[in-house]
């Protein structure tokens, strides 16, 4: 039965992922944080779990999407190269500090970063991109690598509510800069999902069936689905506007932001 609402998550968020084009995890982390808590594992570790096992699932479905980016030419490579180190340190830093927050100090910030992203998408806050920009040096790429990989893994992301604004602010135009976000999603959920499972393991986490902070049988449940449901979504995202669909996304991250901010705040006054 259990194997059944994770294969059914998986069935939903890749079918959210494909049809918002973004990556899972702001709509796997409430989900399974919803379900582990109605299966009664540990208060103390439910957001942790559904952090690290969101950026789990988040390796298989960066495969296919990284693959199709590549397939069109779109991916910057060296681009990649010189962010990779700092999104990998940054991921495992990531998961560190996470691992030492509290659940209610993860839910707050989860819910907050939820709220500015659907801002940002209401007022479609795409900032035009000037050409005559340049990325910085590869020492900068990588400290900024350093810094996305940091919150990425605390907020249980790919990345690309942060990378495209970083490229697209540095005179990378849009389908580069979501083609080489997509790749970077790759090393930053390895890293992450590593993490949680190392300081989950050193925090001796008691709940059936995980490794550290990671729950494996959600993990297998939501990227088989995920990763099945994500084109059939990507191919409804075509006959809808993409005004409805950025408003409709907004809506459901604004709801997602104010349970988060909701249930954190409960938890700090009780």
């Amino acid at each position: 039965m259990e194997l059944i609402i994770y294969l059914l998550i998986g069935a939903i968020a890749g079918f959210a992922a494909g049809l918002f084009g973004v990556g899972g995890g702001l709509i796997i982390v409430p989900i399974l944080y919803i379900v582990f808590t109605q299966l009664q594992y540990d208060p103390s570790v439910i957001m942790h779990m559904a952090v690290g096992t969101s950026l789990a699932t988040i390796i298989v479905t960066s495969f296919s999407s990284v693959s199709a980016h590549h397939k069109k030419g779109a991916v910057m490579w060296k681009v990649f190269r010189n962010l990779a180190p700092g999104l990998v340190i940054g991921s495992f830093l990531g998961a560190g500090i996470a691992d030492v927050m509290s659940g209610q100090g993860l839910q707050l910030l989860i819910g907050v970063f939820a709220l500015w992203v659907a801002v940002k998408m209401f007022l479609g806050a795409a900032t035009p991109v000037d050409p005559s920009k340049q990325l910085p040096s590869t020492t900068m790429q990588m400290v900024a690598g350093g810094g996305i990989g940091v919150a990425s893994a605390i907020f249980g992301i790919g990345g690309g509510s942060l990378t495209v604004p970083y490229l697209n602010k540095n005179g990378v135009v849009m389908q580069k800069a979501v083609a080489t976000s997509a790749a970077c999603g790759l090393p930053i959920a390895i890293a992450g999902a590593l993490g949680f499972m190392w300081f989950g393991h050193q925090s001796e986490v008691e709940v059936p069936n995980t490794m550290g902070y990671v729950h494996i049988y959600a993990f297998i449940g939501i990227s088989v689905m995920s990763f099945m449901t994500a084109k059939l979504g990507a191919k409804v995202a075509h006959m809808l506007s993409p005004f409805m669909l950025k408003r409709c996304f907004a809506c459901l991250l604004t709801t997602v932001g104010c349970y988060f901010v909701y249930q954190g705040f409960q938890q700090f006054l009780v």
